[in-house]
């Protein structure tokens, strides 16, 4: 049946979200704010203080969403790349601006393409692009299958293929769904800058109510859960760093971050983060995130030209047609365990598990903050500019990082007489390892000035995510409000984001944070497949308004009420 156009009417443009007048919660809405900070200072509380308890709890919890609901995930972000890949080729949404028609963009490309890459995936990468090919070299799917060779040149596609699919277009799908549903519906229609926004075409004014808190809630949850992932990986990591550049008594015997080495390395991203997230958007976290990317670009340069640079150019030309050719297989296919341990499926299974379901995990908990944080930089693009832009772009530059970060240290292992000085070190210490081993024979000053610009960079990376991130939560707790930025509340976010982490890393390091993040993103992804819906909905509403002549952006909706309806008008639909 084709819908008649004629009786469509305007969306909603309104939603009343009620926010305190006065006081210490001054424009924020204490039907979120409240809840949410009294659930991660019980999340904090019982991992400092009943570690043994919450550590059983959480893997008891964690072994039972894995076993459940990997296919969920799996199937899920498959879900969210189809949708970006409609959305950019469908003629009806990819010209539709995120904004008022002929609002233009208030960031440079350059300035934009870094915020995203900072505060989207920039402190992983730099743990990552070295180990995780590493790991996947000695360890993938192909290997248990015995396809190929366990730390042979054989599976050096492989490696590659794997990693760029953790860290490709399902990670950024994932944003990418996130942000542009709020900026469709924040600047197209003027709702607020939150999550339950994106879901008014499905809910309408009942968003405003409890149903729309509780999305929220979810939100923050996951972001602060999502977020101190992140952290954790990056506190390990600059902990290595600064024991190589010469700060002592901050790692143990085995390695691993003391408790000291911890609270020093918080300390120094959380008040450095505050700061920045005091400054705002426009000011700090612009200028570290184009500190970052400068940074970026001179070690991926260094890595280009005196590493494996023939290696890692057909790294990533292999890895990426194995990964591109494979990615319809690779995004559906769900490996089922047979329950025999040892058994080629339940390796595969439990593979799957450390793997792609964490990370989907992980990318779904931080969708909230990174999508928001998106939408705040993104407004005036197109609908296919946002969708290219945050989806390839980003993903691209972490398929160069990896080739040749990880491509380097491979080939150093393999060829060029490593002997597992780089395999063998710990995941954050692998690429201060392999850098160490390139440049001390040459001179050891060398080797040290690297290490320095490594921990710089990675402390910009570090305080663009939680500095972006405290200010999305407090945006969020607002009713989408970017004006409240109460110091009290920033400093709230910003001690309990540190908090969360010191706590779950002192009682059972980075699996205790893993963990918590694949708990808290399951009820968030639930959220985010209806924030899809939703915008697929809002898009063809809007190509049937455009039909019948009806607006559907916030200034010409406003301006028809008050002149008077347009002929045509007929029922609202979202």
């Amino acid at each position: 049946m084709v819908p008649n156009d004629d009786k469509i009417g305007p969306p909603l443009t309104e939603l009343d979200i009620n926010t305190t007048t006065g006081g210490f919660y001054d424009g924020f809405s204490i039907a979120v704010t409240v809840p949410a900070k009294i659930i991660i200072s019980v999340i904090v509380v019982w991992a400092i203080f009943w570690p043994i308890q919450s550590g059983a709890i959480l893997n008891g919890l964690n072994g039972l969403i894995l076993q459940n609901f990997a296919a969920w995930y799996i199937w899920v972000v498959a879900f969210f790349i189809v949708v970006c890949f409609v959305l950019a080729v469908w003629p009806a949404s990819a010209r539709l601006n995120l904004g008022v028609e002929g609002e233009q963009p208030e960031f440079t490309r350059f300035s934009w393409f870094s915020m995203m890459f900072g505060a989207g995936i920039g402190v992983g990468m730099l743990t990552w692009a070295v180990a995780e090919p590493v790991t996947h070299l000695g360890t993938s799917p192909e290997t248990i299958m015995g396809l190929t060779t366990a730390g042979g040149a054989d599976n050096v596609a492989m490696a590659f293929k794997w990693s760029f699919l953790h860290w490709g277009f399902s990670a950024w799908a994932c944003y990418a769904i996130c942000g542009l549903s709020l900026a469709y519906f924040s600047y197209r229609r003027g709702l607020p800058l939150t999550i339950r926004s994106g879901l008014t075409p499905l809910f309408g004014q009942r968003l405003a109510g409890p149903l729309g808190h509780v999305i929220d809630i979810v939100a923050v949850v996951a972001t602060i859960l999502g977020v101190a992932q992140t952290l954790g990986f990056g506190v390990d990591q600059l902990v290595a760093g600064l024991t190589r550049i010469g700060f002592g008594g901050l790692v143990d015997t085995d390695g691993g971050a003391t408790t000291t080495g911890i609270i020093v390395a918080l300390a120094v991203i959380m008040g450095l983060s505050t700061l920045s997230a005091l400054s705002g958007v426009g000011r700090g976290i612009k200028w570290l995130s184009n500190l970052n990317m400068g940074l970026s670009i001179l070690l991926l340069g260094f890595l280009m030209i005196f590493g494996a640079t023939w290696f890692g150019l057909n790294a990533m030309v292999t890895g990426f047609w194995h990964y591109v050719i494979s990615l319809p297989q690779m995004s559906v296919n769900v490996f089922r365990s047979d329950g025999v341990d040892g058994s080629e499926a339940f390796l595969l299974a439990q593979w799957q598990g450390w793997w792609p379901v964490f990370y989907w995990a992980w990318w779904i908990a931080f969708a909230p903050f990174v999508g928001l944080f998106l939408a705040r930089i993104s407004r005036g693009r197109t609908v296919r500019e946002f969708v290219l832009g945050a989806l390839i772009v980003p993903a691209l530059m972490c398929f160069v990082w990896f080739s040749w970060a990880g491509g380097t240290a491979i080939d150093l292992e393999l060829n060029g007489g490593a002997n597992g000085v780089i395999f063998d070190a710990a995941n954050g210490d692998k690429i201060f390892a392999m850098t160490e081993f390139m440049l001390a024979p040459i001179a050891t000053w060398l080797a040290w000035g690297m290490a320095v610009l490594i921990v710089v960079l990675l402390l910009t990376f570090l305080v663009t995510s939680a500095d972006s991130a405290v200010l999305i939560v407090n945006t969020i707790n607002a009713a989408g409000d970017e004006g409240p930025k109460s110091r009290p509340h920033i400093l709230f976010w910003g001690a309990a984001l540190a908090m969360v982490v010191a706590g779950l890393l002192i009682s059972g390091g980075t699996t205790a944070i893993q963990t918590a993040m694949v708990i808290g993103a399951l009820p968030f992804s639930v959220v985010m497949v209806l924030m899809a819906i939703a915008l697929l909905k809002a898009i063809y509403n809007d190509t049937r308004r455009a039909r019948a002549g009806v607006p559907s952006t916030h200034d010409k909706i406003e301006g028809a009420t008050a002149n008077g309806p347009p002929s045509g008008l007929g029922m609202p639909a979202q």
